[in-house]
């Protein structure tokens, strides 16, 4: 058996900066991950199969489509028996089943000891898919496929990570936007010295999908307050086109203490505290 680990997608910004013919958005966003994710097994079988497990389950039907069974399709399709213990809400803006197509490709190239598909075969997955592969902090550009590594690693910092229990599909956040040509990130990122420093800079930059998000899911407005008033919180936004929203705090103590805190004021919603990685 072997299993790869699908680790929740952040954007830290999110610039939707121009469209192409085709409809596709071409985006800025400095993209980061939480220790905090989903898991999937492969098994050899002799047919290909899905099992999908874990608290999020229940959001997640098996069907013919699911970026599992398209990741594994994409690597040959031969048989296996997949297992997704599912723990990230779905539809929630941190690239949740792109992780999930990540970490198949993962799991079934050293089961089968093939090499992983092109660039361009993983791209096909979804837009999400080649940096969710990466797995490391990244300036993501064009429709997702042009990953240019940070020239300074970025500081210690943690995360609270909440979602209202709404889904948002993409689609409609894009269609709802106003403006498809905003202005793209600096060219040259700076070095930050700490999690504030960072945050401080964050709080200059956008994620331009929050609006139409907001218009289409008003409880987003909610989980950013909620967020932002939790002592210690340097800055909350919405990741990728929401719900999930995260708040950025500089230590393990007070992000540990914030999601207890949230957890407590809002039973219903799905709520972690993790580590900021990549």
């Amino acid at each position: 058996m072997t299993e790869a680990f699908a680790q929740a997608k952040i954007n830290l910004t999110l610039h939707v900066t121009g469209q192409r013919a085709d409809g596709y958005h071409l985006l800025d966003s400095l993209v980061v991950f939480a220790a905090v994710g989903d898991t999937v097994r492969a098994e050899p079988a002799d047919r290909l199969t899905l099992e999908i497990v874990g608290p999020q389950a229940g959001a997640l039907p098996v069907a013919d489509d699911n970026l599992v069974l398209r990741a594994a399709r994409a690597m040959g399709g031969q048989g296996a028996r997949l297992t997704l213990d599912k723990r990230l809400p779905v539809a929630s803006g941190i690239g949740g089943g792109s992780a999930d197509a990540a970490a198949a490709l993962v799991a079934l190239a050293a089961l089968w000891q093939v090499p992983l598909p092109a660039p361009a075969a993983v791209l096909k997955l979804g837009a999400d898919v080649p940096v969710c592969l990466a797995g490391r902090a990244v300036r993501m550009g064009g429709v997702g496929e042009v990953l240019t590594p940070l020239d300074h690693p970025l500081p210690a910092a943690w995360m609270v990570l909440a979602n209202p229990g709404v889904s948002v599909p993409t689609p409609p956040v894009f269609k709802a936007l106003t403006r498809r040509d905003n202005p793209p990130m600096p060219d040259v990122l700076p070095a930050f010295a700490s999690a504030a420093d960072l945050a401080a800079f964050l709080a200059t930059m956008r994620n331009d999908l929050e609006a139409s998000a907001i218009a289409l899911a008003p409880d987003i407005a909610r989980t950013k307050q909620a967020l932002a008033a939790l002592p210690g919180c340097l800055l909350s936004r919405m990741s990728g086109s929401g719900a999930t929203c995260f708040g950025l705090f500089a230590d393990e103590g007070a992000a540990r203490a914030g999601a207890a805190r949230l957890a407590a004021q809002e039973p219903g919603w799905w709520v972690e505290a993790a580590r900021m990685t990549g």
